[in-house]
């Protein structure tokens, strides 16, 4: 399996989730909602495959505020992404990503 991971400027210090940030192991995309100025800066995903015991970077990608304080205009959306089919067996854990996008 792989498992997707985020840095901040080049750091070690892995992005956390927590009420604002969310990593989706699905997909490997990084989401924040109501950015921050300090949130500002260069974001680099780690993509890890644990069979082969092998990491690897991206390339940075850049995150700015606008400086005209206009904010774009989206309609509200669910994404989901789930299989048709999810199989799990009995007493085990199962985590379906399901969140909502829009303004």
């Amino acid at each position: 399996g792989l498992s997707y991971m985020w840095i901040f400027n080049n750091n070690t210090l892995y992005v956390q989730e927590d009420s604002r940030r969310f990593v989706s192991q699905e997909t490997g995309n990084l989401y924040i909602a109501k950015v921050e100025p300090s949130d500002v800066g260069n974001y680099t995903c780690v993509v890890t495959n644990s069979k082969a015991e092998q990491s690897v970077r991206g390339p940075p990608t850049p995150l700015t505020l606008r400086s005209d304080g206009v904010m774009g205009e989206y309609e509200p959306k669910i994404e989901v992404r789930f299989p048709e089919t999810t199989y799990a067996a009995k007493g085990s854990s199962v985590k379906l990503e399901c969140f909502a996008l829009g303004k």
